[in-house]
């Protein structure tokens, strides 16, 4: 396979995001079609690249060439579409979330195992540099036995971000509110680099500030590893600006933590030191989307192309939708959820 075909479905915000990285690896990549139901936003995708044919039907392309599909629709489309492609023999890179339900992640993993073919999740805040330094520094034991964690979302979706969409702030359609749209990028990393099953979760949410929608705009939580770990997170979307994301991961050893896309370690008997990005990854959209995108879709095509397995594939991917989706299930409930539970 000199050239991999594929398709994007969905051209909306994020869709200038992979518009970039097509261009990007031109030589890698032929983009064969641009689907979206809105047929002036699938012709201008198409319009970046020859050969591209716009269409507003994805089930048009159920039985085309393509080797692989980018779904960047709304999030409750994902299972529906990923379910079809994988069992027409596509393989199939969607982003975050990968469904709104636990049964659909589950039917969309037995999918692709059923056909032999690749599931991803883009979550490609994982892929910057410092995060993988200090997902070695922690498997390597430098921090000892991992004590905490915390997380905190400070950012700004004003109502107008919710009027602009018919799907957007819904629970039908979107599946909730910060936590699965915008903070769950900051959970997935933390429980990577915890590296444990969860045991429990107890959470609460509200909406405090947003008339039009009935979604969460805050919520926190204390989410309990098997390794002991315990992890504090907060999440709002009423804050004035886009703040910079902060993790932290506490080790007997040490601790080490993010802010957004910059990682800074403290050991014992160590002085502190950072790790930049170093800005040579592609960098397209707000900057809270980061630039690691163009490098989560290179590893995917390469475990396609040397059928190599997927490294955040729809085991990985689910395992952020379930703690997003058991803070939800304690917060309705008002009690402890233990691990696992059913939708």
């Amino acid at each position: 396979m000199e050239k991999v075909k594929v398709a994007m479905v969905g051209c909306g915000r994020i869709s200038e995001v992979y518009r970039e990285v097509f261009k990007t690896l031109k030589d890698k990549v032929e983009v064969k079609y641009s689907v979206d139901i809105d047929k002036e936003r699938a012709e201008e995708f198409a319009s970046h690249f020859n050969g591209c044919r716009a269409i507003t039907d994805y089930k048009e392309i159920l039985d085309s060439e393509v080797d692989i599909v980018h779904l960047a629709t709304p999030h409750y489309l994902h299972p529906i579409m990923a379910i079809d492609f994988m069992n027409h023999k596509h393989h199939v890179l969607t982003e975050k979330p990968m469904a709104i339900t636990l049964k659909d992640a589950d039917d969309m993993i037995k999918t692709a195992d059923k056909n032999g073919v690749k599931l991803g999740v883009i979550f490609q805040t994982r892929y910057v540099k410092g995060c993988m330094e200090l997902k070695k520094l922690i498997e390597e034991g430098k921090l000892g036995k991992i004590l905490g964690a915390r997380s905190y979302l400070s950012w700004s979706r004003p109502d107008s971000y919710y009027a602009e969409s018919n799907w957007k702030g819904t629970w039908d359609k979107e599946g909730g509110g910060v936590l699965i749209d915008q903070a769950i990028h900051s959970l997935d990393r933390v429980q990577w680099l915890v590296g444990s099953n969860i045991q429990w979760i107890e959470g609460s949410m509200a909406n405090r500030m947003h008339q039009v929608v009935r979604v969460e705009d805050v919520a926190e939580a204390l989410v309990k590893f098997e390794n002991g770990c315990l992890y504090q997170l907060y999440a709002c979307n009423a804050y004035p600006i886009n703040a910079p994301i902060e993790i932290e991961i506490v080790g007997e050893k040490g601790k080490v933590g993010l802010v957004q896309d910059l990682a800074w370690v403290e050991l014992e008997g160590q002085e502190r030191y950072e790790i930049h990005e170093g800005y040579d990854g592609l960098y397209v959209g707000p900057s809270y989307w980061g630039s690691s995108h163009i490098t989560q879709i290179k590893d995917f095509y390469k475990s396609v192309m040397e059928d190599k397995p997927v490294a955040i594939d729809g085991r990985e991917g689910r395992k952020a939708l379930e703690l997003v989706l058991g803070i939800y299930k304690s917060a309705r409930e008002h009690k402890r959820i233990d691990l696992p539970f059913e939708d």
